[in-house]
């Protein structure tokens, strides 16, 4: 049976189908990477969802949620799996640790990697661990060693001599204690936290530090343990707005809860993007010269009276103890010739709201002004006993075991 001739909706068809997506989008880009897709059963890891929705190239598949209802653990959607793949530069007879399991990963690690290699694959969380053990050993797998551990210190046991070939975290981390482990000429694919920034990086050794390639936009579940990221997030308006803040003064809930209700400021930038224009430089340009640089989250599904952020889930705001102010759009009147472009405003509350939408404003017009079409900065990651050369525009995270120096050119 060839792939013009399986059933559509069959897992198989599905399976075929979603390869298709993926080549085309250029996700995947090699032959094993591309046949470890078409053979591993998706399906078989996520047996909460249909195979349609299993299948579904750009969207991930949750199987796990806490007492507060967001995710913590799911499968990453197949897109950004292929895309870590390909970074890693997996090789038969390659070793290979994850963080963060699940299951399905791991076995397109396998495939790859071959007889020969090894995949230890870690997570802290025994649901998962036993569903991964189970679902591997289930579809022809049983040779991933799963783990059940704090990743911070689980692995180090369980490293090959020399150290492994790739490091693949999937989850969102803070700080990368892994990079002792990692063989000389390795790689170590991390979407790494920054002033609650999320993108992930392929990291490779350059004399004592990392050269950060390729960083993308991302979004994992958290990392837990002695790991976790070191967030305020204070929720609002009973649950349906969340603010999220890395670092910075002790938060008064009932001052920006009461903030909420009062009086706001609201001012418009000028500062247009179109259909589709990415403006995630943006985040990175107010993170570098603003440390009281959060994220604002929304529920996009309840109505509580404030104007909506400038992405759907959640988009840059700048937080003070009681006070803040966050990035919102409209849709300036246009000729019906022109093109769908849409205005960046800013929206202030609280005692200092006011004086925080106009630094955030200036903020965009900054970043429109000089940074916008500059390529984006450059990282790179330091040891924390290191003495990294400060960037002359730019800003460096500190963090438990690594220093990550974000540089603009």
């Amino acid at each position: 049976m060839t792939t013009d001739t399986l059933p559509s909706e069959s897992p198989d068809g599905l399976r075929a189908d979603m390869v298709a997506t993926l080549k085309q989008g250029a996700w995947i880009r090699s032959p094993h990477v591309e046949a470890a897709f078409a053979k591993v059963p998706r399906e078989k890891f996520a047996p909460e969802a249909s195979p349609t929705a299993a299948y579904s190239a750009q969207d991930t598949v949750v199987t796990k949620r806490g007492l507060d209802g967001r995710a913590t653990s799911s499968l990453s959607a197949p897109w950004l799996q292929a895309d870590m793949l390909e970074s890693a530069q997996l090789r038969p007879g390659a070793k290979v640790l994850e963080i963060g399991s699940g299951g399905y990963n791991a076995a397109l690690i396998a495939e790859i990697v071959g007889d020969d290699g090894l995949v230890v694959t870690v997570d802290i969380d025994p649901f998962v661990t036993e569903r991964a053990a189970r679902f591997l050993a289930e579809t022809g797998y049983a040779q991933v060693k799963v783990v059940l551990g704090d990743a911070e210190h689980a692995a180090e046991e369980h490293t090959p001599s020399g150290g492994f070939d790739a490091i693949i975290v999937t989850v969102g981390v803070w700080d990368i204690p892994w990079g002792r482990l990692l063989a000389l000429g390795g790689r170590m694919v991390v979407p790494l936290r920054f002033s609650t920034i999320s993108r992930s990086f392929t990291f490779i050794r350059d004399g004592d530090h990392f050269l950060g390639l390729n960083p993308t936009v991302c979004g994992f579940v958290p990392c837990q343990g002695a790991g976790k990221l070191p967030d305020q997030e204070p929720v609002l308006a009973d649950g349906a707005v969340r603010l999220t803040l890395e670092s910075g003064p002790l938060l008064d809930i009932a001052g920006l809860e009461q903030a909420l209700t009062a009086d706001r400021t609201q001012l418009w930038t000028g500062v247009t993007a179109g259909k589709g224009e990415p403006f995630d430089s943006m985040h990175l340009w107010i993170a570098t010269v603003d440390d009281r640089f959060g994220m604002f989250w929304r529920d996009p599904d309840r109505d509580c009276g404030i104007p909506a952020p400038a992405m759907r889930w959640y988009c840059p705001v700048l937080i003070t103890r009681d006070s803040f102010a966050y990035l919102t759009i409209r849709e300036p009147d246009r000729d019906e010739a022109a093109p769908e472009r849409w205005e960046f405003g800013v929206c202030g509350y609280g005692r200092t709201g006011a004086e925080l939408a106009r630094q955030l404003h200036d903020h965009v017009l900054t970043w429109d002004r000089h940074w916008r079409d500059h390529p984006i900065p450059t990282f790179t990651l330091y040891p924390a006993e290191a003495a990294p050369p400060a960037p002359a525009v730019g800003r460096i995270f500190r963090k438990r075991h690594t220093q990550l120096v974000m540089a603009w050119s």
